[in-house]
């Protein structure tokens, strides 16, 4: 387990409807949310939202870190001190991502995170899983990125908790219906799984063949929520992360310091009962 973070942190989820295959366009809107978010040490924003949600173009579209058009949100956190986690598709070694790129609060890109899980659908496109998670540190604080499906996947939240983490943030695509239940249940309980904050920055508006719901969210760390924006658009949802509610909500519902945590479940045993 890794020391409570100092002092609390400000961080933002913003949704902003996208144009398709712009991404000179979304950088603008990228850039002026992060100046709407100014205060916020760190703002998280949908998956794929420099393209939109276009699995047929991730390797005709993919951005590079070096890539001019990126150069007014690179200024945006320079100028604000925000650091930003934003949706790309990225083609590194001959293969396709879903991926979030880190600009740091200098506006540099330090790095990125490949998508672990994505769908069917998505690998059918040529998506490939990512080979590692990723927490970025900030301020004291660990914070474990994931990227809309992973959410689905209650060992990939314990993995960033496991590492140290204090908060899991996400960028995503939910869209109206079975995927918006998905968004209102698995976020509260990745957070109360392993008392963590979760920030989720979703797609509200059209974003290629879908239609995002909105609803971008901070959940406190037993799963109650914090702040939501709700449909508007664009729209930011920012909370403040406070290591005393941190240490409350462990103290009160202790998963990671349980004995053995992090192990293999025991052996199991079939019993026939007729």
């Amino acid at each position: 387990m890794h020391p409570l973070p100092p002092e609390p942190l400000v961080v933002a989820a913003g949704q902003a409807p996208c144009v398709s295959l712009d991404v000179a366009a979304n950088v603008a809107t990228a850039a002026a949310l992060v100046r709407q978010a100014a205060g916020a040490a760190v703002l998280v924003l949908p998956e794929l939202f420099l393209t939109g949600y276009e699995l047929a173009a991730l390797r005709s579209h993919a951005v590079e870190p070096d890539d001019d058009r990126l150069s007014p949100l690179a200024k945006a956190c320079s100028e604000t001190g925000t650091a930003v986690v934003v949706g790309a598709p990225v083609v590194a070694g001959g293969r396709a991502y879903i991926s979030g790129l880190v600009f740091d609060r200098s506006g540099s890109v330090v790095g990125r995170y490949d998508k672990q899980r994505p769908t069917a659908t998505e690998r059918v496109a040529g998506a490939t899983a990512g080979a590692h998670g990723c927490t970025l540190e900030v301020d004291g604080w660990r914070l474990g990125l994931g990227i809309c499906a992973d959410t689905g996947f209650p060992e990939h939240a314990r993995a960033a908790a496991l590492d140290g983490c204090h908060a899991y943030l996400v960028g995503a695509m939910f869209s109206p219906g079975r995927s918006a239940h998905r968004r209102a249940t698995q976020l509260p309980a990745r957070a109360q799984d392993n008392t963590v904050y979760t920030v989720l920055a979703n797609h509200s508006g059209r974003s290629g063949p879908l239609v995002g719901c909105g609803g971008s969210a901070i959940w406190n760390p037993d799963g109650t929520p914090l702040t939501d924006a709700g449909a508007a658009e664009p729209a930011l949802a920012i909370g403040r992360l406070d290591p005393e509610v941190l240490a409350l909500a462990r103290a009160d519902h202790p998963v990671l310091t349980e004995h053995g945590i992090g192990l293999p479940e025991r052996e199991r045993r079939t019993l026939l009962v007729s």
